[in-house]
């Protein structure tokens, strides 16, 4: 089976081809240009350099949330429209899940993936990797970096911090959390390999949805609808 994954939840943008588990390929930008001018120009030259054809892809996966409105807004409505010409399934792949496959399958430790949420507050989930085994520990979230020190405080040995907020995640709660430490740059941000790896799993699962029911999963509302339902109560945005 040959998946074409994508992710552009964040700065970054990334195209990945995998068959039955391996990856065939992936194309990687972290440039500053919009997703929409290198998603899919990325995800061509991929299937070209592989010799693979779109109609021979058997499903899609794409990072669905949380991470940027307008990102994963490209990177779904790019697999939307591919998935529903072809006839093809879809898989919606959490991207703070997809980045507890960024770990090669070695040794045991939590997976603190941080997304940076603004407003003082990080995207986040806790996945515990044993060996290669990966288990979530908590839903999908929006908190606050306080809280989410003080859990991290009662777990025991390596707690590694993925994602584009990791870095300031860890140097917020470094002094109280003195078994965190930051991934690897080259293994910390998500990458659409990741995103295919876990699809895999969510495919045995038989877990895939089809072009028409595959959304975005924003976890909380934008900026601009924050202020508009403060406006419309009186109140001021915070």
């Amino acid at each position: 089976m040959k998946i074409l994954a994508f992710d552009s939840s964040a700065v970054s943008a990334s195209a990945a081809l995998a068959e039955d588990g391996k990856i065939l390929g992936e194309a990687y930008l972290n440039n500053g240009l919009t997703h929409s001018r290198t998603l899919m120009p990325m995800a061509q030259q991929l299937l070209t350099m592989c010799g693979c054809e779109l109609s021979e892809i058997d499903a899609f996966a794409v990072s669905t949330g949380p991470g940027s409105f307008t990102g994963l807004r490209i990177a779904v409505s790019s697999v939307k429209g591919m998935a529903a010409a072809l006839g093809k399934n879809c898989v919606s792949v959490s991207t703070l899940e997809s980045m507890a496959y960024n770990l090669p399958a070695i040794g045991s430790c939590t997976v603190c993936a941080v997304m940076d949420a603004r407003c003082k507050q990080f995207y986040n989930a806790l996945f515990s990797l044993d060996h290669g085994k990966i288990q979530r520990l908590c839903d999908d979230r929006a908190i606050m970096v306080d809280k989410l020190s003080g859990e991290l405080e009662g777990i025991s040995g390596d707690i590694v911090l993925f994602g584009d907020g990791a870095q300031l995640a860890y140097g917020m709660i470094c002094d109280d959390v003195k078994n965190a430490v930051l991934a690897p740059e080259a293994l910390r941000f998500q990458r659409a390999s990741s995103v295919a790896a876990a699809a895999f799993k969510k495919l045995e699962r038989g877990e895939s949805v089809s072009a028409a029911s595959l959304m975005p999963a924003y976890l909380r509302l934008s900026q601009a609808e924050r202020e508009l339902l403060a406006k419309n109560k009186g109140e001021k945005i915070k």
